[in-house]
């Protein structure tokens, strides 16, 4: 089945008590913006709200011009959500869905101004809805595995304040293949206080038709069975005072192809619900996506900090979306961070959304899917970060008797509520480790 994602979980930096030592940092997280979406699978056509099954992504990219160690990044997740809206059984079953999500990302300095960077991963998850396709419990359809890897290479250009990047990766499950390769270029003013990034990437996908068990006669949809995705993502950033920061960004998203989901059952109000009634969910082959976003990162204090996000979205299937995000890291000690965080979303239903029983069979589009439906959401939890200077332990490896640094862990717990009923619980952990 088609993986289930979307990020919850914001990217997160170590906390420190000066805005300029993060300038180095923020100028290679934002040239490197296609290899930080590595874990995902194509963007869920239909889903805007974070409020899925995480696709783990790796903390700040080091340096190029550190070329003396290796960075190892193990990271794990479990995702559980329960609701009763299923698309699968058109707008009324079950949402219960598991999910688990080990990932490592390995960065490897080539020489001072060059990095390779892997990423290997894999989601298993079990889901109570996508086994409502065959009708009846515990069927081949009730768990999938989607396996994923990409590679990046990103390089310093002479002039110490360029640096360009590219990437290429695939992820693969049982009725899903996915393609992507990805290019990006950041530039930071001479004083270091400016920057701007461009990073693109595009996807290619091919699906295999699953319908319900009844509808398993039809032809296959009208224009074949493959997607494209074409991502543009532009990011400006400002030093604006020794404690405030901001960046202005936006992310145009062009998707074509295969945009409806072939086992997602629609019912319509002349029909009735009765068994072979039903319709799979139908939607434009075109989607247009034009978000906007502004972060702001406040120096309260030397012990505080505050990091508050907005963002704009509007597509042509007539969605328009806003959320509000804000993190709170708090330095307990010099090498122990806390950091609570809370996210408020809200949109407005697509054109061709209506629930249960309520689509006419008129309609030239049709979903019941509650991704597209008008919801809020709120999501909250707490966050922390131990890394001490000189880590929190060594041990030797079988390379060559080397010794390794347990540098940095992080663990993360997220609760979501959407107005629809659907609730979800999420808890991550970060492993750093260094190798010289």
């Amino acid at each position: 089945m088609p993986a289930p994602s979307s990020l919850i979980k914001p990217l997160y930096m170590p906390h420190t008590s000066s805005p300029f030592v993060l300038r180095g940092a923020a100028a290679l997280l934002l040239a490197l913006l296609p290899a930080l979406a590595w874990a995902q699978a194509t963007p869920t056509p239909n889903r805007i709200d974070g409020y899925g099954t995480p696709n783990t992504t790796a903390p700040s990219p080091p340096n190029p011009s550190n070329h003396g160690e290796t960075e190892v990044n193990i990271l794990t997740s479990y995702y559980s959500q329960d609701g009763n809206r299923g698309a699968v059984e058109g707008g009324i079953g079950t949402q219960q869905l598991t999910d688990l999500t080990p990932t490592i990302i390995l960065n490897v300095p080539l020489d001072s101004v060059t990095r390779l960077s892997a990423n290997l991963g894999m989601d298993y998850y079990s889901s109570a809805s996508t086994d409502r396709i065959d009708q009846v419990n515990s069927s081949p359809s009730s768990s999938d595995t989607r396996i994923h890897l990409d590679l990046g290479l990103a390089r310093q250009l002479a002039d110490k304040r360029t640096i360009v990047g590219v990437g290429a990766g695939f992820s693969a499950e049982y009725d899903y293949l996915s393609f992507n390769v990805s290019g990006s270029w950041a530039r930071a003013s001479a004083d270091g206080n400016r920057e701007l990034s461009v990073a693109g990437q595009v996807f290619l996908d091919q699906v295999t038709v699953i319908r319900p068990v009844e509808l398993r006669n039809t032809p296959d949809p009208t224009g074949g069975t493959t997607r494209q995705s074409y991502n543009l993502n532009i990011v400006y950033s400002q030093v604006l005072s020794q404690r405030l920061q901001v960046a202005v960004s936006t992310e145009l998203v062009a998707q074509r192809g295969l945009l409806s989901t072939p086992f997602h059952r629609v019912y319509f109000r002349e029909t009735g619900s009765g068994y072979g009634t039903a319709k799979t969910e139908l939607l434009p082959r075109q989607r247009l996506k034009y978000p906007v976003g502004l972060r702001l990162n406040y120096y309260a204090t030397d012990l505080v900090q505050l990091r508050g996000y907005y963002r704009f979205y509007n597509d042509n299937f007539g969605i328009t979306a806003h959320t509000f995000e804000l993190e709170a890291p708090v330095k307990v000690t010099p090498f122990f961070v806390l950091y609570p965080f809370y996210r408020y979303h809200t949109q407005t239903a697509a054109d061709y959304f209506a629930p249960y029983l309520a689509h006419s069979v008129t309609n030239e589009y049709y979903t019941s899917d509650y991704d597209l439906a008008d919801f809020s959401a709120n999501k909250f939890g707490l966050g922390l970060r131990y890394s001490p200077v000189y880590g929190i332990s060594r041990f030797k490896t079988p390379f060559k008797g080397r010794v390794a640094k347990f540098k940095a862990l992080d663990i993360r717990y997220a609760y979501y509520r959407q107005s629809t009923g659907l609730t979800a619980n999420l808890i991550s952990a970060d492993l750093s480790f260094t190798l010289p």
